[in-house]
Order: structure tokens, then C-alpha cells, then sequence
């Protein structure tokens, strides 16, 4: 691994566009809707996936999934959802495809009852970012109460693809959670 990047977080590699998100993306607080919709969405693509898979195709996803429009998406009609499947560039995924559209209309509605996404999904974390102080990348857990709580949540919503250890994913995304090691120079405390 190049020096530079010694005591960081070395999930990424020497890979460029997975140091390019850890360096300016992961573990970032995040409150805009749309970048939010975002993350959920290509964390529920990852879904047994590698991250590196889906961040390789993300621009596809947003050329194919209308730049991550909630609105636009929440009313796919059967012919996109069967065009998306046809799409090689993306995951050809249909129950995850499906559960994208069904995600959309239930992120309205929740919009709808607390005035943003934001303000609804960042009450698991209290509003703050929750600091974890982990050495190793081993020490990183899959899950935590506060995605627990989350996808128990979302689920209850009737989101589709938001098990615990989604949810904690995304919280690593959207910087609800801030799991860079305590060598890392990217860490922001």
C-alpha cells in the first residue's frame, strides 16, 4: 500500500475511486434527501455485493435510476422496471429493482410526516454522529442497536432491502456513523 496511506483505513486498497470515497464521502455527515435516497438505494444494491461493484457502477445507476429522483422513481411503471432489467450496466436485480420503487413512495411519505428524510433518519443516532474508536477493521461491527432500531423501523414502513446490517452500512455512508480508525487521516471527530 502506498505510504501516504499506511495508518488510514485500508478497506479501499490502492483502488482509486474506493479511496476517493473513503478519503471525501464515507463517514461524512450527511443531511440532503436526495443524497440520502441515494445511499440507500445503492446500499440495498449491495446487498451481497462488494462495495467496490456497486461505487464502479454508480454512475450507471444514476444515469438509469433518474439521477436518484424519489419522486420520478416512486412512479416506475412495469415497463421501466423491465427495461432497468434488461440493463447490464446496472444490477439486474428485480426484487431489489422493485424494492427500489417501493422505497421511493415510502420516502415521500415519510418526508411527508416529519418534513425530511433527514430529520427522520438521523433520530437514531440522537442527530449527532455516533464516534466509534476502533484500531482494527476487525473491530468494525456488521450491525448496531441504533440500525437495529432502524431497519425494525423501516421495515415496520414497509421499506424493502433495509435489514440491520444495510442500515448500518448506510449509516457509515451518510456519516451517521464515523467508523474510521483512530489512525486514519480522514477521521473528522
Amino acid at each position: 500500500m502506498d505510504e501516504i496511506y499506511k495508518n488510514d483505513c485500508n478497506w479501499p486498497g490502492n483502488d482509486a475511486l474506493m479511496r476517493q470515497y473513503h478519503d471525501l464521502e464515507w463517514g461524512v455527515p450527511l443531511h440532503d434527501d436526495q443524497k440520502l435516497f441515494e445511499f440507500m438505494v445503492l446500499d440495498a444494491f449491495q446487498a451481497g455485493l462488494s462495495w467496490k461493484t456497486i461505487l464502479y457502477k454508480r454512475e450507471n445507476f444514476r444515469r438509469e435510476f433518474d439521477n436518484f429522483d424519489y419522486q420520478i422513481i416512486a412512479n416506475y411503471s412495469e415497463e421501466k422496471i423491465q427495461e432497468l432489467m434488461q440493463d447490464a450496466s446496472i444490477i439486474r436485480n428485480q426484487a431489489k429493482i422493485r424494492a427500489t420503487v417501493t422505497n421511493a413512495s415510502k420516502f415521500i411519505n415519510i418526508q411527508a410526516e416529519f418534513g425530511s428524510f433527514d430529520k427522520y433518519i438521523w433520530q437514531f443516532t440522537g442527530g449527532i454522529t455516533k464516534v466509534n474508536n476502533f484500531s482494527l477493521l476487525s473491530e468494525i461491527p456488521a450491525r448496531s442497536p441504533e440500525s437495529d432500531a432502524m431497519s425494525k423501523d423501516l421495515i415496520g414502513r414497509g421499506f424493502k432491502f433495509v435489514g440491520s446490517t444495510i442500515c448500518y452500512a448506510f449509516m457509515q455512508a451518510a456519516g451517521m456513523v464515523n467508523d474510521h480508525l483512530l489512525t486514519c487521516s480522514k477521521r473528522r471527530i
